[in-house]
């Protein structure tokens, strides 16, 4: 149990190291004059979150690979997957309310597992379908059976966005796409670096 809080507080500060690195790179390509890079998105930095939400357990990438529509008017942009050589893989992104009005995180989220259902609203229920090797891969757990997600969700205010992580087993490395799977979502395919 302390190497899973060790890991995840080592996380934090790496994806705190990474987020003030790419702000850092972001300031620095302002100043150019040419048109040299056609992005789709020229939006460098997401409205922060304050108060009393939940802290990121990771740190989000300004690109997004994908975008997951919920049935309630959530959103659930996918920066980025990572395969760390601890076998597992990191999915990244930001769940944002692009309403009007406040959102309650549907408890459908966290799926429908029991070891999973007891413990708070998360994104438990996300799964990782790999096509080519016919397999599902679920939410990792820690030894008390809590989901290996972000947890802690309940409202999101009107254009609130708020960074969420999710991690899996690792597919196979020849394994390079995957369809991301979340309860009352679209689903999308992502990208696996690493």
């Amino acid at each position: 149990m302390s190497s899973i809080r060790f890991t995840a507080q080592a996380r934090r500060g790496v994806a705190a190291l990474a987020l003030a690195a790419g702000l850092a790179v972001g300031v620095a390509g302002c100043g150019g004059g040419g048109d040299d890079d056609k992005k789709p998105e020229s939006s460098t930095s997401a409205p922060q979150k304050g108060g009393s939400d939940p802290s990121p357990q990771e740190g989000q990438s300004d690109d997004v690979q994908a975008e997951l529509k919920g049935s309630t008017g959530l959103i659930l942009q996918i920066g980025d997957a990572a395969r760390d050589s601890g076998g597992f893989v990191t999915v990244n992104g930001t769940l944002k309310n692009d309403g009007a009005k406040p959102i309650t995180v549907p408890y459908a989220l966290r799926g429908d597992e029991t070891e999973i259902m007891a413990h708070d609203r998360s994104l438990g229920g996300a799964t990782l379908v790999d096509s080519k090797e016919k397999k599902r891969y679920y939410v990792l757990r820690d030894t008390e059976g809590r989901p290996l997600t972000t947890t802690g969700l309940s409202i999101l205010k009107a254009g609130e966005e708020l960074p969420v992580f999710m991690q899996f087993p690792s597919p196979p490395q020849s394994t390079t796409e995957v369809t991301l799977q979340l309860p009352t979502f679209s689903s999308a395919t992502i990208k696996i670096s690493g």
